[in-house]
């Protein structure tokens, strides 16, 4: 016989977070991407400190099928070393 409170359902309240001192550099950011996706900056600010501390794995396969993907959608022509060179030293002054 089991012990009764491994049946008991957990009840997560999440925790209430209060962020001082934030320069108005960061808080501007925040604030259009907030506006952009259509958030309030509480959501924001949790979306983006999930995507920072929850990041998600990416198996090999999966990105080596991307690149593949990207690979196919460039233009079917040969590319000269001088020309891949001179498009890398563009705009590098």
């Amino acid at each position: 016989m089991e012990p009764f409170w491994l049946h008991i359902e957990v009840l997560i309240i999440p925790t209430t977070l209060t962020v001082k001192n934030i320069p108005d550099v960061v808080y501007e950011r925040l604030k259009i991407a907030a506006q952009m996706h259509r958030r309030s900056l509480n959501s924001e600010a949790i979306v983006c400190l999930e995507s920072v501390l929850l990041p998600t794995k990416t198996p090999p396969s999966a990105r080596l099928a991307r690149a593949r993907e990207l690979r196919a959608a460039l233009p079917q022509k040969s590319f000269r070393a001088k020309d891949i060179d001179a498009a890398k030293r563009q705009d590098r002054a």
